[in-house]
């Protein structure tokens, strides 16, 4: 997991940033004491890694006294430290309403506020260029249990620690949003996307905010990537480019608890983790009529085939591997072609790969070895000999790659007929994100930056 460092401007000299993890469910606002309070002066370095927390260094100058405050042992800061939730044996928070923790008293400040309900889900906020208030920027969940852990420090610079905790109201409304995400769990080819298919539809765009954010996918190695909104009830997470070769991939939401509307709320969903196998990519070229196939970026095979003739012309574009049927009985009617027609067809396929859900595959076509290799005669489908579409079809496995290119047909659609995600402009993909569209790209993480804040 990669994170996002943005520096504040200096306010009565506070240096301030706020690290935020992908998925937004954790804000960390680390600061620099003002100088009147702090006998040293400490030089920090926020180092931003990948698949880690952000890690500050610090060295001290030394001082006059010859101490660090940062060094000594916190002390109990329950008297400086008041905050909104609720008092007394079994009460409980309203989640609709925003935490927040107060500094009591003119001898200290608070420097730090993490809260985290038990599940594992951070909580947002902001705190004060002066220390005196920090508050919640996201929702609580309800029917949660939270640990609230409060850094301050007193005039002298010493730290002080409290730990709050406290328990949320159960949710309101009866309708809950659960996801299922697909696939199924196992291997796939680099190709496949992540889908979360919603139980109830969300239209609004400050609510599908809400779900996007808790809807996490993460993978190993890391790769950039963004969900896009199909529909108000189905949405597609893929990276910036395929998936690595050999990765593990792990979508989580963390909707459960979570207020979306006045009448919806968030429900439990169970995890997915998938695997990618080797990178497997054919690519067909309807102008030569031949099909040459990758794996892991190397060239394994060139195969002649036929594609759609006029009229019937193989759609261009990236498809992924659907599934492989051994045996499908192929018929003109179930594409539009009357029977009996110069073009009607009725015969029995052996070996096919299917790419789109109209019908689309690679596939076995003996009827037309003389064409193969020359010209297109088929009705949009790739056809090869028999030997070879045996071996694509025990080579390539469901999520795997096919592109078209150089046909006289349409392009193959994102959505809708199979997976064609990969055909939308990375730019065009993230527009379909109610969280990131129409931000700036990201960096990829491994090309997070290390930011040096300037000493005061």
């Amino acid at each position: 997991m990669s994170h996002k460092v943005f520096f504040r401007g200096a306010k009565a000299g506070v240096e301030r940033a706020t690290v935020l993890s992908p998925s937004g469910l954790r804000a960390l606002t680390l600061s620099t004491p003002p100088r009147p309070r702090t006998r040293t002066v400490v030089n920090c370095t926020l180092l931003v890694i990948s698949l880690g927390a952000g890690v500050t260094a610090c060295g001290s100058d030394g001082g006059s006294d010859g101490g660090n405050p940062l060094s000594a042992k916190p002390y109990d800061a329950a008297g400086q430290i008041s905050f909104n939730g609720p008092s007394g044996n079994g009460k409980k928070a309203d989640p609709d309403k925003p935490l927040q923790v107060t500094a009591s008293g003119d001898d200290g400040r608070i420097t730090d506020v993490t809260a985290m309900d038990a599940t594992g889900r951070y909580v947002t906020g902001e705190l004060a260029a002066d220390g005196t208030r920090w508050h919640s920027t996201s929702p609580l969940a309800a029917n949660a249990h939270y640990t609230v852990r409060v850094s301050t420090e007193n005039e002298d610079g010493a730290p002080g620690r409290k730990v709050l905790t406290f328990d949320t109201t159960k949710p309101t409304a009866k309708k809950s949003l659960s996801v299922k995400f697909g696939p199924d769990a196992g291997t796939y080819g680099v190709g496949q996307p992540v889908t979360a298919e919603l139980n109830t539809p969300v239209k609004d765009k400050a609510q599908r905010a809400i779900v996007e954010r808790a809807l996490r996918v993460d993978s190993v190695p890391a790769v950039e990537g963004a969900w896009h909104w199909v529909d108000d009830k189905e949405l597609h997470y893929r990276p910036k480019d395929y998936w690595p070769a050999h990765a593990t991939i792990q979508a989580h939401s963390n909707l459960d608890g979570v207020k979306i509307s006045d009448r919806l709320w968030g429900g439990a969903s169970k995890d997915l983790k998938l695997t990618t196998g080797d990178k497997i990519v054919a690519v067909t070229d309807a102008a030569s009529h031949e099909m040459t196939v990758y794996k892991n970026d190397e060239e394994i095979n060139q195969i002649p085939v036929t594609t759609g003739k006029p009229g019937f012309e193989t759609r261009n574009g990236v498809k992924v591997v659907l599934g492989k049927e051994y045996f499908v009985r192929m018929r003109g009617t179930t594409v539009g072609i009357s029977e009996g027609s110069s073009d009607s067809y009725d015969l029995p396929v052996y070996y096919a790969t299917r790419v789109t859900w109209s019908g689309e595959y690679v596939h076995a076509a003996p009827w037309s070895v003389g064409s193969q290799g020359s010209e297109n005669v088929s009705h949009g489908c790739t056809g090869m000999s028999t030997s070879n579409a045996e071996w694509f079809f025990d080579t390539v496995h469901e999520g795997d790659v096919v592109k078209v290119i150089n046909s006289n047909g349409d392009d193959m659609e994102p959505f809708g007929n199979g997976f064609g995600d990969w055909n939308l402009a990375w730019k065009n993909w993230r527009s379909g994100s109610a969280l990131v569209g129409g931000t700036p790209d990201a960096p990829r993480p491994q090309d997070a930056a290390r930011l040096r804040p300037e000493s005061a």
